[in-house]
Parts: C-alpha cells; structure tokens; sequence
C-alpha cells in the first residue's frame, strides 16, 4: 500500500518496527516493500517510544521513515513487551525482605538500594542526616514497608525487575 503524496517525492507504507537503539532512540522499520527504512527519535509521531514489533504508518523518503504512527491492535493481540500468557514476571528480588529493611533501615534508604532505587535510596540517606531530614525519611519508610508489604508479586516483579 504505497501511496504519492502531494507529489513531493515522499510515498506512504506500512511495516513494523525491527529494533530501536535505546541510547540514541534511532530505529529501523521494514518496510511491506521488503525494504528497511531508519527512522530518528523525532520521527516517531506518536506519544510514547516505538518498540520492537510494533505495525507502523509511515512516509519514505529514500532510505528514510518519517513521521511514523503506530497502528491501532486488536485487543487480543500480544505485544512484544508483555509476557506471554501462563508466564508471570520474575525478579530475583524478594518484597518481604525489602519491606523488612524498610521497616528496620528505612530511614537510611536501605530498602531503596536493595530494590534498585538508588536516587531515592541516596535522597534518603542524606535526608536521614538532620532531624528534620529524618522526620520525612522516618514516615516515608514506614509506607514504603506497607506498600511492600501489600503490592501483588506480579506487581512487585514488573517494578522491581533487574533491567
């Protein structure tokens, strides 16, 4: 489905989405023509990033995707970021002993470094310094570990997942 637009050289197609470069946000799409056209981060039309396997609407221009829109997908239809059906997410991570740091080093932002955080984990050490630091640190620890404590696992695993 190749189409001329307002003669300017440039043709319209559809294809999905090989791969995106998560540094530079540089991608490739193949083309339904058969060929691979690349595409830059301000290419992408849509709110969002582009991932991989995604259909897309395009404009060509040599080698080139421009103003790429992602095509709208059937309900029942699984993308290529989330898990397939029967398999919940996994981390090596575990949210009991995660909620017990949090209660007993909380203040210290322990629990934050444990789980990956490590902004907030610092943001808490610092802020644990002064007493007026440590009356917030005190309070968002002690919600952070009924957080923990309470979040489904297959929640805890998305969040919490080893990048």
């Amino acid at each position: 489905m190749m189409r001329n637009i307002g003669g300017l050289g440039s043709e319209t197609m559809r294809g999905r989405v090989l791969g995106v470069d998560s540094r530079t946000g540089d991608g490739v799409v193949a083309g339904d023509d058969g060929h691979r056209y690349t595409f830059r981060p301000a290419d992408w039309a849509a709110r969002g990033e582009p991932a991989i396997g995604i259909e897309v609407d395009f404009e060509t221009e040599r080698n080139r995707a421009l103003s790429l829109f992602p095509l709208p997908v059937a309900p029942t239809a699984v993308t290529a970021a989330s898990p397939s059906p029967g398999h919940p997410p996994r981390t090596d991570r575990n949210k009991y002993l995660a909620a017990l740091l949090a209660f007993v080093l909380g203040p210290f932002g322990v629990h934050r470094f444990y789980l990956g955080r490590t902004g907030s984990g610092i943001a808490m050490l610092i802020l644990s310094i002064t007493l007026v630091g440590f009356l917030v640190s005190a309070p968002w620890a002690v919600i952070d570990t009924f957080r923990l404590l309470f979040m489904p696992e297959d929640k805890f695993a998305r969040r919490y997942a080893r990048a």
